[in-house]
């Protein structure tokens, strides 16, 4: 274990440009291994999770290259050698998926319309994490599954499912779900495994997820259609290759900059090339109702040419640069509806309310029981030993959070709980506390960032 220090700064000052978003990296190389032709994929984010999922689909046989590390900000050029929808191949052994959650749920939704069995195993952290809502509408559709299962302490002592799985596909029928928590992973899986059924498989939403599952997989010209919270797919239908895609800038790694530069005084940031999907820019409307100073532009962006023989890059998403101002902040109320457009951003959002002025209240956050670690726990433990006013209330089965802020944090001795997003936040707050925080162990943070201190170090002032 290694411990981690921070002091507080002066200022924030200067520009940076992160690496690829995960969620959309995961689908990209997903949704190109079981496309016609090859893809060519830029700016892929060189984090644990993604490789994992580059790691996945070579053992299903298909043929992925790393052709180019930029060593500016760890991203990579990868070229995927698509196989089709039903070019995939039996692995020689059990699939190993680390404790990438996304690489888990959305292959289950690709596994289940194949013709073999493949057992998937996970690190520690992900085999605690529940897998039954996506298991249960997978063998709806014809999947044979199997999984640990668990039964929960609850009233009803409903059993759970967590890794490892075995699943084995199926001619899968077209199914009408509503997914019963809003999940982006679960809508996912089901859509990806409708591509394998014949006929129309139709996903509702109690609330509106990032949709970057729909968008690429019209990019890769599905059948598929959107009519606000209900996604419709009309299976078997090849998928096309647009050849080379480009992947903007990961708005949740950027949100660890957008939250120190409005904390600590006399800062001026712009961070380029960032993803603006509508879905995942909860965390700007809520700092922008608490007083952040945030600018977007960028609408007239073009995309960076690969070389002058590439085909034209595909991005399929919104794109941006966001520049962000110190700010005086004040508490406002975050809704249970707001919650699944900035839920890995909450912990951050946590820091940010420590700041401001008044009561900030965060409704229905249960879900962060069940990330990489208890983020409720791990926020609230670590908040209040740097001197935040931060409690948690419990009402029915509805968990909400509430800080009143303070003038200052106060450095201390706090964990990351192997959590990337509680460290990275954490590292935040100590930019702008008093005296030395001091966190036991930030090695975790390579899962999503592991560029974000060398990012961060270049604009310390």
């Amino acid at each position: 274990m290694r411990f981690f220090s921070i002091k507080p700064i002066s200022y924030l000052n200067g520009e940076v440009e992160l690496p690829g978003d995960k969620s959309i990296a995961h689908r990209a190389i997903i949704i190109s291994a079981i496309s016609q032709g090859p893809s060519l994929i830029i700016n892929f984010p060189a984090n644990k999770d993604c490789l994992h999922t580059i790691k996945a689909f070579k053992k299903l046989g298909v043929r992925i290259n790393l052709l180019k590390a930029d060593n500016c900000h760890s991203t990579y050029t990868v070229k995927v050698f698509g196989k089709g929808l039903c070019g995939l191949k039996k692995p020689n052994s059990n699939i190993y998926v680390g404790d990438s959650g996304t690489t888990l749920r959305l292959i289950l939704g690709v596994l289940a319309g194949q013709d073999f069995e493949v057992v998937l195993t996970a690190g520690s952290s992900l085999s605690q994490r529940p897998m039954l809502r996506v298991t249960l509408p997978l063998r709806l559709m014809g999947a044979q599954i199997k999984a640990r299962s668990k039964v929960q302490k609850s009233d009803t002592l409903t059993p759970e499912e967590y890794p490892p799985i075995i699943i084995k596909g199926a001619r899968l029928k077209p199914i009408t779900y509503k997914i019963p928590v809003a999940s982006a992973q679960v809508k996912s899986a089901i859509l990806l495994a409708g591509l394998y059924a014949k006929g129309k498989t139709t996903v509702i939403e109690p609330i509106r997820t990032r949709d970057h599952t729909e968008r690429m997989l019209k990019l890769f010209k599905a059948d598929i259609k959107v009519k606000k919270n209900i996604i419709v797919i009309r299976g078997k239908k090849q998928l096309i290759s647009p050849e080379v895609l480009y992947i903007p800038g990961d708005i949740s790694s950027a949100s660890f900059f957008i939250v120190s530069a409005i904390i600590v005084p006399n800062s001026q940031i712009l961070i380029r090339n960032v993803g603006l999907n509508p879905s995942r820019l909860g965390i700007i409307r809520v700092l922008r109702r608490m007083g952040g100073k945030i600018e977007l532009s960028g609408s007239n962006f073009q995309v960076p040419v690969y070389n002058s023989d590439a085909p034209s890059l595909e991005v399929g998403e919104p794109i941006g640069d966001i520049l962000v101002k110190s700010s005086t902040l004040r508490g406002t109320i975050v809704k249970d509806r707001e919650i699944p457009s900035l839920i890995d951003e909450l912990p951050i959002l946590m820091v940010a309310a420590c700041y401001a002025s008044g009561k900030t209240v965060f409704e229905g956050v249960g879900e962060l029981r069940v990330k990489e670690t208890d983020r409720i726990r791990s926020m609230l433990e670590n908040l209040k030993k740097m001197g935040a006013d931060i409690r948690l209330i419990r009402k029915r089965e509805k968990e909400s959070i509430v800080i009143r802020g303070v003038k200052r944090l106060k450095g201390a001795s706090v964990k990351s709980f192997a959590d990337h997003r509680t460290a990275m936040s954490l590292v935040v707050a100590g930019l702008n506390a008093e005296g030395k925080t001091r966190i036991d162990d930030i090695s975790c943070i390579s899962k999503s960032f592991p560029d974000f201190i060398r990012i961060l170090k270049k604009i310390i002032s």
